[in-house]
């Protein structure tokens, strides 16, 4: 018995010792046949090398939120991706808006394709906003890791070099949106693109910054 009850402190004690995810991040499915769901191991490796390197409690698993739920609102954080077609209906624009201007924070990667797609999506969301290239001094790109000419490039496709835009609302960035980057693709697991380690890192590092800009904002 005594063994018993010696065994239970020790559960407890270390059980207590161990720290609840102060909060989960997701991925956005939206209507209209694109592939929302690309990118399957991303999240969840930058997910571990935030919580690694950033000092971060995200919960390990990211979860998956349509475009019109009440839920998005449970996610400082919400990524998207997808190479084709992407269609918000009124409610999906009408409470994406509400998410953003109420302290939420989208993440658009495109993944190659998504450009023609999302720009009129999104003009559905902020119809007085415009998308503009941010700065490579912009603090996304300085904190905590430097990219002094903005985002890395993962892979080529056309050549042409990646770019960054943002939604500002009120002065506050809302939106981050990434193009001819492929940011998320060098989240994945190595084995998927092959990517060396060095374009992996500069992949995680970038994101990384996201995060801490969503969290220091």
């Amino acid at each position: 018995m005594k063994r018993i009850v010696i065994l239970a402190a020790a559960i407890f004690l270390f059980s207590s010792f161990i720290q609840e995810p102060s909060f989960q991040i997701a991925k956005l499915k939206y209507k209209g046949g694109g592939d929302w769901y690309a990118n399957r191991t991303a999240l969840p490796n930058l997910i571990e090398f935030c919580n690694d390197n950033l000092e971060t409690n995200i919960d390990p698993v990211d979860a998956v939120v349509e475009s019109s739920s009440i839920d998005i609102f449970n996610y400082p954080y919400v990524y998207m991706t997808g190479h084709g077609n992407v269609v918000f209906t009124d409610d999906d624009a009408d409470n994406l808006r509400k998410y953003l201007v109420s302290g939420g924070f989208l993440h658009i990667d495109d993944n190659y394709g998504l450009d023609k797609f999302i720009r009129p999506q999104m003009k559905r969301v902020f119809p007085e906003l415009e998308f503009v290239e941010l700065p490579f001094e912009h603090e996304i790109y300085q904190k905590p890791f430097r990219f002094e000419a903005g985002l890395p490039k993962i892979h080529e496709h056309d050549g042409k070099p990646p770019q960054g835009f943002g939604l500002i609302y009120k002065g506050r960035l809302v939106c981050f949106y990434d193009t001819e980057c492929d940011l998320g693709n060098g989240w994945e697991d190595q084995g998927i693109y092959n990517d060396s380690e060095a374009t992996r890192q500069k992949a995680l590092k970038m994101g990384a910054n996201i995060i801490h800009y969503v969290f220091t904002h």
